[in-house]
């Protein structure tokens, strides 16, 4: 029997996400593709985002039942963007678009300070403000953190601190949007085959990624598929009763 394509597990009207509309933040690449597939195959409705217009297509083409925007968390008008190109109530929101940069404290200047935090602090923020009003009773938030927030790593201050401060808002959020029965979970990944770390020189990632493995219980990274396992299933109505946690996918690293 031939293995079904994307496309055609999308049809799917029996899995988890059948009837159900999911937005997801940072979707064109890495672990924000890997689980728009998943829940594509679950029977999700999507509308994903991203800024790279090669990639955008590229996905537009691989899902079938997608709706696929260009929005930029760094900007200013993200969330009153993202906001009117959502049509309908959200049953799931992931709020996955980030971006990483490492360096010591002293190369930080004010504008190195305010493009991460723009991207990874103020996107979220400004996207989840917007599209509150359109989250549907008993609705799912997911934030992607990071083990950098706990880590502490030499290097990885700036970037450290922009999920960190993710981590706290989600508890905040989690309390503020219980009365409508909406939850709202961290997710945070450990070292992660993805693109993610693409800006550092082929030397630097190879000792950077060394030295995080060094660490790593599981002795490898994780692969997006794998932790977009745990996405689908905080997102779904399986974690019904699972809200303002932290849920780790990193083969051991934090050992929490």
């Amino acid at each position: 029997m031939p293995v079904p394509t994307v496309d055609a597990m999308a049809q799917r009207t029996d899995g988890r996400f059948a009837g159900k509309h999911i937005v997801i933040t940072g979707a064109t690449s890495g672990i924000g593709r890997a689980g728009a597939r998943r829940l594509s195959s679950e029977g999700a409705r999507l509308t994903l985002t991203g800024t790279h217009v090669d990639r955008l297509d590229a996905v537009t083409a691989e899902i079938s039942n997608a709706t696929v925007v260009a929005n930029d968390a760094s900007s200013r008008e993200a969330g009153e963007e993202l906001a009117r190109a959502v049509e309908g109530g959200i049953d799931g929101l992931w709020l996955n678009a980030g971006r990483a940069t490492v360096g010591p404290v002293e190369a930080v200047d004010a504008d190195a300070f305010d493009a991460l935090i723009a991207v990874n602090l103020r996107g979220p923020f400004l996207q989840l403000a917007a599209l509150v009003p359109k989250l549907n009773p008993g609705a799912a938030v997911l934030v992607t953190s990071s083990t950098s927030a706990y880590e502490a790593a030499a290097g990885t201050s700036l970037y450290a601190a922009t999920k960190a401060g993710l981590i706290a808002a989600a508890q905040c959020w989690a309390a503020e949007l219980a009365p409508r029965s909406i939850r709202v979970n961290t997710l945070i990944p450990g070292a992660t085959d993805t693109n993610f770390r693409d800006f550092m020189t082929t030397e630097v990632r190879t000792t950077f990624e060394q030295g995080v493995l060094a660490d790593v219980p599981l002795a490898r990274t994780g692969t997006p598929d794998e932790v977009a396992a745990m996405a689908a299933f905080l997102l779904s109505d399986d974690a019904g009763y699972i809200t303002g946690s932290q849920h780790v996918v990193d083969g051991g690293l934090l050992r929490r």
